[in-house]
């Protein structure tokens, strides 16, 4: 786990990772069988999936690798069926809100092919700011920091860091005037 984390090669298959996906794959299963609202019940399971931030509302259906490297805070809202593939940290910044079917992926794969045949796959933090918005369905890649204030666009496919405030659009995302 700790090679995944750090963001090195590693390999999906060892036993270890293979047990820990199963148990975030548990945990979701009952997180999203729960009744919205903010339960004793789905506070608790968010407190076993998540690495922090079980008092964030995340609306069902939702989709982790892990869990244990997603750290929510204060006031955090995930939309309907919001996915975080998280190999290595995702860490939401306080008052963030989300929109549904959302992809914040952190998982990432060798560019040579003798490499990529290998089974061997690697993968960078991903950071969100305060105060964000990121609208439905975009989708932030390995790697990349959203500043506090940003609004990422629905649809947007951001690729590289976006500033405090900015506002992104489109695919590649790029900035707008505010």
């Amino acid at each position: 786990m700790q090679k995944m984390i750090a963001g090195e090669l590693y390999d999906p298959g060892d036993a270890d990772l293979v047990a820990a996906r199963q148990k975030a794959q548990r945990l979701m299963a009952e997180y999203n069988a729960t009744i919205y609202g903010q339960s004793a019940e789905r506070r608790a399971i968010l407190g076993q999936l998540l690495g922090g931030g079980a008092a964030a509302t995340i609306r069902p259906p939702f989709y982790v690798d892990y869990g244990s490297n997603i750290f929510l805070g204060d006031g955090v809202f995930l939309n309907y069926g919001c996915v975080f593939l998280d190999i290595c940290p995702i860490r939401v910044g306080a008052g963030t809100q989300i929109g549904p079917y959302t992809q914040i992926l952190t998982a990432d794969h060798p560019r040579d092919a003798e490499t990529r045949a290998t089974g061997l796959e690697f993968g960078q933090p991903i950071t969100v700011g305060r105060d964000v918005w990121i609208g439905g369905g975009a989708l932030l890649l390995p790697g990349v920091t959203v500043g506090d204030g940003a609004v990422i666009g629905a649809g947007a496919v951001v690729t590289r860091d976006v500033a405090d405030g900015a506002t992104m659009v489109g695919s590649p995302a790029r900035p707008v005037g505010r």
